[in-house]
């Protein structure tokens, strides 16, 4: 099992017995106080009888952690990394993946039903990832003051140096402990990313414009980010990533799905998904148009330019809208609107009055109040909800079936597996 470190918080926190009954957003699992409170648990799994220090007290819930297993889940497994439990990365290392697909696609159907009140939400199967393990092309580390590799700790507040961590690609996996610092250096975090042909590069963000002094002996390239700027130190300010035979550029500072196989499903859903299989639509794609808000680099863009009339991209990020219309070039029927999606999508909507259909990828925040307003405004025929995170989604889903849509059905994708991130598509229809 695990190891169950007690740590000495200082706090006076009574012990409790308790049994955990289910796993909830967040990592963690929930059980009942005798005062009929919630208790919030990281690294428990549901059925488990533990006993508990409590770490954080509230009139209604509470949280804790476990001193001691007196009873084990019989699903309970071994972790295959030994910072499991100290290491904030990953949460169900303990948990069999077929268990944890499950347990995602439960987790995003409750956060539907109680934040979104929408009932019996239809819930597809949780998308498996091909690679379990070794499937990062992303990897953000921090340092430790003596300048040591880490992550974040489970607590939250300090970097734990690590020595093995099995989430990125072989290519990172294979590099990443040749990284030496002498301290911090002015670094508030360190990235690696790969790219096609096992391309490495080390991105170095800092709250300073002072380009930090390296010796490199490795082929990689090497970007220094200061307030969004890059500077280039060796080879090239960008990676090529390819999805289902595509090459997108992506620049040192723009997001890409880190899991570059699961970003291929997703791609391949929202091309059977869109125009929907089942709906009569009195006119062909075609001669639609596509607004693909908080559209990135182009991901679904690129797809989906060949099929429709036009396609408007929408992105905030200026190093995404760079890439965008590098890997839309080809295309002619392609628009991009640089700016906040809040900002641009009220003052566009009394423009667009052709059929349309809107793919919608936000932040962790989900989408902008200002934003969804405008969308209710154009009243697309079709709209793909891509999602980090259920508990916002659930909020836009219920904004979105006020304004009149109905929710077809909520696809998950495990983008992130051993950890408690869940990607999903949803599709709503008009």
């Amino acid at each position: 099992m695990g190891p169950w470190v007690l740590y000495n918080s200082g706090m006076s926190s009574s012990e409790h017995e308790i049994t955990l009954d289910k796993l909830t957003y967040g990592g963690e699992a929930m059980g009942r106080l005798a005062d009929g409170r919630a208790v919030f648990v990281p690294f428990g799994l549901p059925g488990e009888t533990v006993r508990i220090q409590l770490t954080q007290e509230k009139q209604n819930f509470a949280r804790g952690e476990i001193l001691e297993i007196l009873k084990p889940s019989p699903d309970r497994i071994t972790a295959k990394c030994k910072h499991f439990t100290q290491c904030g990365g990953c949460h169900y290392q303990n948990l069999p993946y077929e268990k944890q697909l499950l347990a995602k696609a439960d987790i995003l159907r409750d956060q539907l039903q109680r934040i979104g009140k929408i009932e019996n939400p239809i819930v597809q199967p949780t998308v498996a990832s091909p690679n379990q393990w070794n499937y990062r092309n992303h990897v953000q580390f921090h340092l430790t003051n003596d300048g040591k590799i880490g992550f974040i700790n489970s607590r939250g507040y300090s970097t734990l140096p690590i020595e093995e961590c099995h989430l990125p690609e072989s290519s990172i996996d294979n590099f990443w402990r040749e990284l030496q610092f002498e301290s911090r250096m002015n670094l508030e975090r360190i990235s690696l990313r790969s790219g096609d042909n096992e391309e490495l590069m080390l991105i170095l963000e800092s709250e300073t414009e002072e380009t930090p002094e390296l010796e490199i002996e490795a082929d990689i390239s090497i970007v220094h980010i200061y307030d969004e700027h890059p500077v280039v130190i060796a080879g090239s300010d960008s990676l090529t990533i390819q999805i289902l035979g595509k090459d997108f550029h992506v620049s040192a500072p723009s997001f890409f799905q880190v899991n570059t196989k699961m970003a291929e499903k997703m791609v391949q859903h929202l091309q059977a998904q869109l125009p929907i299989p089942d709906s009569q639509l009195p006119i062909p794609d075609s001669q639609f148009t596509l607004i693909d808000l908080y559209c990135g680099v182009g991901l679904f863009s690129k797809f989906f330019a060949p099929k429709y009339a036009k396609v408007i991209g929408i992105e905030s990020s200026e190093s995404a809208n760079e890439d965008f219309a590098i890997n839309l070039d080809e295309f002619d029927n392609v628009e991009l609107y640089e700016g906040a999606a809040e900002e641009i999508l009220p003052a566009l909507a009394p423009q667009l009055t052709e059929p349309m259909h809107m793919i919608v990828d936000p932040p962790r925040a989900g989408i902008d109040k200002f934003a969804l307003d405008a969308i209710l405004q154009i009243n697309p025929q079709v709209i793909a909800y891509v999602s980090c995170d259920p508990s916002t989604l659930a909020r836009d889903a219920a904004r979105l079936i006020k304004g009149g849509y109905t929710l077809k059905q909520v696809t998950p994708f495990d983008l992130f597996p051993q950890t408690y991130h869940i990607e999903s598509i949803s599709i709503f229809t008009r």
